[in-house]
């Protein structure tokens, strides 16, 4: 093998390695973790191609810091699980504590949002 053909070598191996950590950062890191309590308003299943569980809670107590704004109170997830899911369609307007993990941008298959719980 010459020299020009494994210097294109090493550099698409390194290319694809690259990429390959960037795709992981962007799409399967977990940003954060965390939990919300609230009300669960609604549970839905929806998509066009990726039918996926889309859900939101409403969490009282929310008080904004400065007089005359309003604070959004709502925290909308999707749910990776169908039995969690069909569980949280079964009981909307309970009180739920969400354990949930954020990632930095959405896959189609993950749900809308880059919050998923289940």
């Amino acid at each position: 093998m010459t020299t020009g053909k494994k210097v294109i070598i090493s550099i698409s191996i390194i290319v694809i390695l690259i990429l390959a950590a960037v795709c992981y950062y962007r799409y399967f890191f977990v940003f954060g973790e965390g939990v919300k309590a609230g009300e669960l308003n609604y549970v839905v299943k929806k998509g066009y191609l990726f039918k996926t569980y889309e859900g939101k809670l409403i969490q009282s107590g929310i008080k904004s810091r400065q007089t005359g704004t309003l604070q959004n109170n709502e925290f909308e997830f999707s749910i990776g699980n169908k039995a969690i899911a069909e569980k949280m369609m079964a009981n909307s307007g309970k009180f739920y504590e969400l354990h949930y993990k954020e990632y930095k941008n959405t896959l189609p298959w993950r749900g809308f949002y880059g919050l998923c719980c289940g």
